[in-house]
């Protein structure tokens, strides 16, 4: 279904306008501000109501007051029509009958009238993305992942520098294998110390009084008896003395706790160390795996899509067309392929708008009129200048040539 005729009066800067247009391609010429956009926006607002009329606020020509746009789409007939602020619709068939709920019947008949193939080329790569999503239908919120993914990958790289200050840290402890698992008591060892200095004089004296007490024996034979028995009381004293711990050992011990116990604490801050660092790589890998996970639902989501042209999809970067980003596609392919998008999205209104076409070539127009004829559709056109003999001007509101 194709428009067969447009009739159209004090719809923005038109005044009157008549037009049977092309079955396949029709331009609309003329100098700025003389009505051209207004051509097309009647085809919009008189087809897709209250969508429309959120971007275009005035319809009715400045200094009028009723406004009117007429489609004859062979078989039907729309009628929209604007008083002051108030507007209404009557879609009627071929024969004359009028539907009763008119809107609904050219809601379920218009696609996506709007979507323009030329202002799609023009896009930034994020744009495009968006406007492709708008016209995909998934099972997930694709900004929704991303945010997941962004704070997943800044969580996992926090990890990850807080891992290597772990290992670091760790590497500056060193590790000393012959300290003991715990710290050596320096209190103790002194202690120990006194003891053993306390014994050595005690033996040193009753030594010493074991040898002067013999020294008397052989010099106090007179007093022999008494001698003896001293004597006899010493070396039994002397029998049972303990034996003298190795002092030096105790005080090389006790010089040395300090290094030890310093190695001990060490070994156990590179312990504690070891189980964050543990613990750092296992998040590292729960952060990755998460990652990995939403790009996989990206991924099984897009699969899952069904885009509006074979060879389209997503990458991080934009939109892309058989695996290359579409910016880099050739111009003609890239209006070759947003045409066949916007052809997708109308398969039975079979009319595309290309607003502000100025910028195409006669072989970009050539082309254009060929998709268009070979697969059966309506293309109106916007340019400024002339229409170059295929099509209408736009002067003051109304058609010149």
């Amino acid at each position: 279904m194709k428009i067969i005729e447009l009739s159209a009066e004090n719809v923005k800067r038109l005044r009157a306008v008549d037009i049977t247009p092309d079955e396949h391609m029709q331009i609309i010429g003329g100098r700025n501000s003389q009505g051209k956009t207004s051509v097309m926006d009647a085809i919009w607002l008189a087809l897709t109501g209250g969508v429309a009329s959120k971007a275009v606020t005035r319809p009715i020509r400045d200094g009028e007051d009723k406004a009117s746009v007429r489609l004859d789409l062979g078989d039907l007939v729309v009628t929209r029509t604007w008083v002051k602020d108030k507007t209404s619709l009557t879609v009627a068939s071929a024969d004359g009958a009028k539907y009763s709920s008119p809107q609904k019947v050219l809601d379920a008949l218009i696609g996506r009238l709007s979507f323009d193939p030329l202002e799609f080329t023009r896009l930034s790569a994020r744009d495009q993305s968006a406007a492709l999503l708008d016209l995909v239908n998934l099972d997930v919120d694709l900004g929704a992942l991303a945010t997941q993914r962004s704070a997943a990958y800044d969580r996992r790289t926090q990890i990850g520098r807080d891992g290597k200050a772990l290992d670091g840290q760790a590497a500056g402890l060193g590790n000393r294998e012959d300290a003991p698992d715990t710290e050596v008591s320096v209190a103790d060892l002194v202690a120990q110390h006194r003891d053993a200095e306390r014994i050595d004089r005690t033996n040193r004296v009753v030594t010493t009084k074991a040898m002067n007490d013999a020294d008397r024996v052989v010099a106090l034979r007179l007093s022999l008896k008494d001698a003896e028995e001293t004597a006899t009381v010493s070396a039994g004293e002397l029998k049972a003395l303990p034996p003298v711990p190795d002092i030096d050992s105790i005080a090389d011990q006790i010089d040395s706790a300090e290094d030890t116990n310093a190695a001990v604490r060490r070994n156990v801050e590179r312990a504690e160390l070891a189980k964050r660092i543990a613990h750092a790589h296992t998040e590292h890998s729960k952060a990755t795996a998460a990652i990995e996970a939403i790009d996989k639902t990206k991924a099984d989501a897009l699969a899952g899509a069904t885009f509006p042209v074979d060879g389209l999809g997503f990458d991080d970067d934009g939109v892309t067309y058989q695996g290359v980003p579409f910016s880099q596609a050739s111009a003609s392919e890239q209006i070759r392929v947003s045409l066949a998008m916007a052809m997708s999205l109308n398969p039975k209104l079979r009319v595309i708008r290309i607003l502000d076409g100025s910028l195409l070539d006669a072989e970009n127009l050539a082309q254009i009129a060929d998709m268009a004829k070979d697969n059966d559709y309506q293309v109106w056109i916007e340019r400024v200048g002339t229409a170059d003999g295929i099509g209408v001007v736009i002067e003051d509101g109304a058609v010149s040539a």
